[in-house]
């Protein structure tokens, strides 16, 4: 088989690597036929974060079934699935508490289980992960491009909004015009904020801020981007959701935040050297929930809105590659040609 694989800063190949079999009476062999390059891809090919060279690589596989252990039970050969960026068992503590992404037997997509971006992967916990399609919608691509950001993003700026109670009515903030931040404004309408404010930068992704229910759009930046909100609000907001990571993002964020409010927050922490500030938070009695995404909990809830057309995330995904492109995939968010790539193996 072939698959992406990290081979240092900058630089993606595409390969050929062992295939998978069955390894263990819970193991799916998925076939991938639709998968992504995600904006927490980018910290490695950066270098700003450290990844073991060589390693395969991708988190959001979407395929069919090829085979299953002996003890599999939800999906079976020919299913159309989609699958979290994270295995997860389905009976522990947390995931009975809906916390997915603290299993204590999960597993990441990396290494041996053959990576997202590649033709196939081995699904160690398939009845914990795996999402079936139903067989009805398993064929139909505009359906199935709009249900591959719920392996990820969607399911991210999902866990925003909700840690951010967002609620019918509210007034809300995004901090982020990314995929996630884009899915935040998305999920804000789903859970029907009244106004939703989106920050960023660029002209095409608040565009697509706009399209998906964004009232107001702010592309000012730090001290400018606070003052600009408040104006808007008459003093901020009861519900902002980060969406970066950065430390300024944050920053931004708890200073939109009205006193007693909570900042729901899913990016990817990083340049906190320097650490953060914990006293505006203080101070203002802000509350500060969030964290990495259980996105197997909101799958199904998800699910049923995309199937009935009332959710709709796939415009997010604004350049399309085979396998063989998936360098270029990396290039194109890199340098901000794309939103999110997505890959058809």
């Amino acid at each position: 088989m072939r698959a992406a694989v990290y081979h240092g800063p900058g630089e993606i190949r595409v390969e050929s690597v062992p295939d998978l079999e069955i390894e263990s009476s819970r193991d799916a062999i998925v076939r991938v036929t639709h998968t992504a390059v995600c904006g927490s891809d980018l910290w490695f090919y950066r270098g700003q974060s450290e990844r073991e060279a060589p390693s395969r690589v991708g988190h959001e596989p979407m395929g069919i079934v090829e085979a299953v252990g002996d003890d599999v039970r939800s999906v079976e050969p020919g299913d159309r699935v989609f699958a979290p960026f994270v295995m997860s068992c389905g009976f522990c503590e947390f995931c009975r508490k809906g916390l997915h992404t603290s299993c204590v037997n999960g597993e990441s997509w990396n290494g041996d289980n053959g990576g997202a971006q590649g033709e196939y992967v081995r699904c160690s916990h398939a009845d914990g992960t795996l999402v079936r399609v139903p067989e009805r919608h398993a064929d139909d691509e505009d359906t199935l491009q709009a249900l591959l950001p719920l392996t990820d993003v969607m399911g991210t700026g999902h866990h925003a909004a909700v840690s951010a109670g967002v609620e019918a009515g509210s007034t809300c903030a995004v901090v982020g015009d990314g995929a996630v931040g884009l899915c935040g404004v998305l999920a804000a309408r789903r859970l029907g904020a009244e106004r939703i404010i989106a920050l960023g930068h660029h002209e095409d992704r608040l565009d697509i801020a706009e399209e998906f229910g964004a009232t107001d759009l702010v592309t000012d930046r730090g001290d400018d981007a606070i003052e600009r909100v408040e104006e808007l609000t008459g003093g901020g907001v009861n519900h902002v959701l980060e969406c970066v990571g950065a430390a300024s993002a944050m920053e931004t964020a708890v200073g939109i935040c009205r006193p007693g409010g909570t900042v729901g927050y899913v990016g990817v922490p990083h340049g906190l050297d320097g650490g953060l500030d914990l006293y505006p938070f203080f101070g203002d009695n802000v509350s500060l929930r969030g964290g990495v995404a259980p996105v197997r909990a909101y799958a199904e809830e998800l699910m049923a809105d995309v199937l009935q057309g009332t959710l709709d995330p796939s415009p997010i995904l604004t350049k399309t590659v085979d396998l063989d492109g998936v360098p270029e995939g990396y290039r194109a968010m890199d340098e901000r040609d794309a939103v999110k790539v997505l890959v058809k193996p």
